[in-house]
């Protein structure tokens, strides 16, 4: 088992925000040695101040943490300029993420996704990376360094345009898969949800699987289907998707949208939530996989499952009810398994009746 890396964490004032980047942290291999508290993140030379910059170093030193984390995206120039006043390297939120990404990738598809999601984030930073690795560079249009950068944007359109062929063979192969589905008239059912809010342990124990399942961050990162059966013994296709997260860049959505534009193709979409978390906080994780759906189109109808049940009080639970204001939830314990039968029926009953037919396994 590898030792934790130490680093110092740069973050927002408010708790949900604190809780989060300290969950990114640990998802992507670093213990959290000290939290430093800022309100803005994305001004001046450094993201911080200069006076703050210096105090991160001194902070630094006394946890004897190499690295420094950055709870927000920044410029290449201020990721290189806090390097160098604090002379530890520098990690913002977004290549946090994706470093999390690239470490849960386990599928063709999946490191592809990731590849493109880092290309997305490297091409704004391409010119000020390339000019700061430029040495003796000459000003105006016709410098060393303005030529570089068109080398290295050529390199970077053209992988990005290598892996999107790539990713577009994969979806000749799922648009295959969804043709198939459609001749056996068997309805999609998506799970979706903020990262860790329960979507793959109850995609185990309705699908009878044993998928891996963790407490940290983007566990899941491809779509994963199978075969369920309700009640009454209709078939369905339950599918598990990658997890949401707020502040998630646009490029990344892009990145993984060949995965998560299975959602447009789904008859019903489950929105797993964590009943058990503070109110305020489930409301933002809530908000902010509305505003994710929205913005993909998903156009399905959605049923809110209220998760983990078993470790959150009454009282918790209603006011987790009041913020989601829909009297078709449905309350369950994932992994005890409480509800789940009356979650089933439910399902049932938002799916239009359709002729059954067997369907092999697929993922």
């Amino acid at each position: 088992m590898s030792i934790a890396k130490k680093a110092v964490l740069v973050t927002y004032p408010d708790a949900f925000a604190k809780q989060e980047a300290i969950g990114l942290a640990e998802a992507a291999g670093f213990k959290v040695a000290q939290t430093v508290i800022q309100k803005y993140l994305k001004h001046g030379e450094f993201g911080v101040g200069s006076g703050k910059a210096e105090e991160l170093k001194q902070i630094a030193d006394e946890a004897n943490s190499a690295d420094i984390i950055v709870d927000e995206g920044l410029t290449s120039s201020q990721l290189n300029n806090l390097a160098k006043i604090t002379g530890r390297k520098v990690i913002d939120r977004e290549r946090l993420i994706l470093d999390i990404f690239a470490s849960r990738a386990n599928t063709t598809e999946a490191k592809l996704q990731v590849q493109l999601a880092e290309l997305g984030y490297e091409m704004p930073r391409a010119r000020q990376n390339v000019r700061l690795s430029v040495k003796g560079e000459r000003q105006g249009l016709s410098g060393m360094g303005e030529y570089a950068v068109d080398v290295r944007f050529r390199a970077l359109k053209k992988r990005m345009s290598f892996i999107k062929d790539r990713l577009r063979e994969a979806e000749k192969r799922r648009e295959l898969y969804r043709s198939q589905r459609g001749k056996l008239h068997l309805p999609l059912v998506s799970l979706v949800g903020y990262t860790s809010s329960g979507k793959t342990t109850l995609f185990n124990r309705l699908a009878e699987e044993d998928k891996e399942v963790a407490s940290s961050l983007f566990t899941t990162l491809t779509t994963t289907t199978r075969s369920v059966t309700l009640p009454d013994y209709t078939k369905i296709l339950l599918s598990d998707t990658v997890g949401f997260i707020s502040r998630l860049p646009t490029y990344m959505i892009e990145a993984f949208k060949s995965t998560l534009d299975e959602l447009n193709y789904a008859d019903l979409v489950l929105l797993m939530v964590d009943a058990s978390e503070p109110v305020a906080d489930m409301r933002i994780k809530y908000d902010s996989c509305l505003s994710i759906l929205k913005e993909l189109k998903v156009s399905a109808k959605v049923i809110t499952v209220l998760n983990k049940s078993d470790i959150t009080s009454k009282e918790n639970l209603v006011a987790v009810k009041n913020v989601v204001g829909d009297s078709s939830c449905a309350v369950i314990s994932a992994k005890r398994g409480d509800g789940t039968h009356v979650l089933k029926t439910l399902i049932r009953q938002n799916l239009k009746p359709v002729p059954q037919a067997s369907l092999p396994r697929s993922t």
